[in-house]
């Protein structure tokens, strides 16, 4: 398919090269990483580029977390609270991987 803006994208690459923008650029003469989700390339590069995480590895993470306090309690107050913040983590992981799965 060809873009409106084609052309003029061409004429400034070009602008670019002759006056040797691309010289000597981290990464030069390397492959390309490897893409797993090239639908998704940028937004992932974004998110990691700005040290951004998913809501679903978060939870995930609070959820061991949770977990391994879990294992070290042994006053059945603070083991009840844990259980519930883990019931709560769960739930809210589950909403979130459904919405995934509905929305992307």
């Amino acid at each position: 398919m060809h873009h409106p803006l084609s052309g003029l994208i061409d004429q400034i690459v070009q602008n670019a090269e002759k006056r040797g923008d691309f010289d000597d650029l981290p990464g030069e003469g390397k492959p390309l990483t490897h893409l797993d989700d090239p639908q998704n390339a940028v937004l992932h590069r974004m998110m990691k580029e700005a040290d951004a995480t998913s809501p679903v590895v978060v939870l995930r993470q609070q959820i061991l977390a949770a977990q391994d306090a879990l294992k070290t309690l042994t006053d059945e107050t603070d083991r009840k609270a844990v259980q519930f913040r883990l019931s709560e983590l769960h739930t809210k992981l589950a909403i979130e991987m459904e919405a995934f799965r509905k929305y992307g």
